[in-house]
């Protein structure tokens, strides 16, 4: 898939969010690819300052919540998202983080998202869990993130946990494995998606480049 120059952003600030846990090389090197440039960083000032923010996450939940809270980053991503109002994009564990509870650790997310990340309750004997690999989604709700997608869009998946959204407004994209899902969250600013787009090919090279254009 390419993109042409006339539809890149120029002189964007990009801050993917370093905190210990993620894919981060791999979702910068993807945006390189894209043609947008971005810092690997937890500083307060660079976070305040972006024009996006991605948050990625590979792991416990639980532990990432301890590293966010260690490095002081809820408080400087609670300004930047809910007051400043900077488009964020989380990923896989980076989105279930902005959930208020989990399973997973017992603990408090960022609470962005009112609802709570769960176990899946599947038979092991037909559904492996992780939910590994690529599987489609269906939009549930109208978004700029899904703009363009190309035909039957598929991603790639790596999770034992899923989100379930109090207001259904907010999932605005589901997928079936066993039963139906929450595959991508968004309200205004706040986005995100339970797959790894940087490992999605086209598909995910759409999404990535629709939030940085977009949002």
């Amino acid at each position: 898939m390419e993109i042409s120059n006339s539809q890149k952003v120029e002189n964007m600030s990009t801050v993917i969010i370093d905190y210990g846990m993620g894919n981060i090389s791999s979702v910068r090197n993807m945006l390189r690819y894209l043609g947008y440039s971005a810092k690997l960083s937890c500083e307060e000032k660079e976070i305040l300052s972006a024009d996006h923010i991605i948050l990625p996450g590979v792991g416990n939940f639980g532990m990432a919540m301890e590293n966010i809270k260690k490095r002081n980053l809820k408080s400087f991503l609670d300004e930047a998202v809910l007051n400043r109002g900077i488009p964020i994009l989380g990923i896989c564990l980076g989105m279930q983080l902005m959930m208020s509870t989990s399973e997973e650790g017992n603990c408090n997310g960022m609470g962005w998202i009112k609802g709570s990340v769960d176990k899946f309750t599947l038979d092991t004997t037909i559904y492996k869990i992780p939910h590994m690999g690529w599987d489609y989604i269906n939009p549930t709700q109208n978004s700029n993130l899904l703009d363009e997608l190309p035909p039957e869009p598929r991603f790639y998946f790596v999770h034992s946990y899923h989100a379930k959204c109090e207001n259904c407004k907010e999932s605005i994209a589901v997928t079936d494995y066993g039963g139906v899902f929450t595959s991508i969250i968004g309200r205004d600013n706040i986005l995100g998606v339970q797959f790894h787009p940087e490992k999605s090919h086209k598909f995910g090279m759409k999404i990535f480049d629709n939030f940085m254009r977009k949002y």
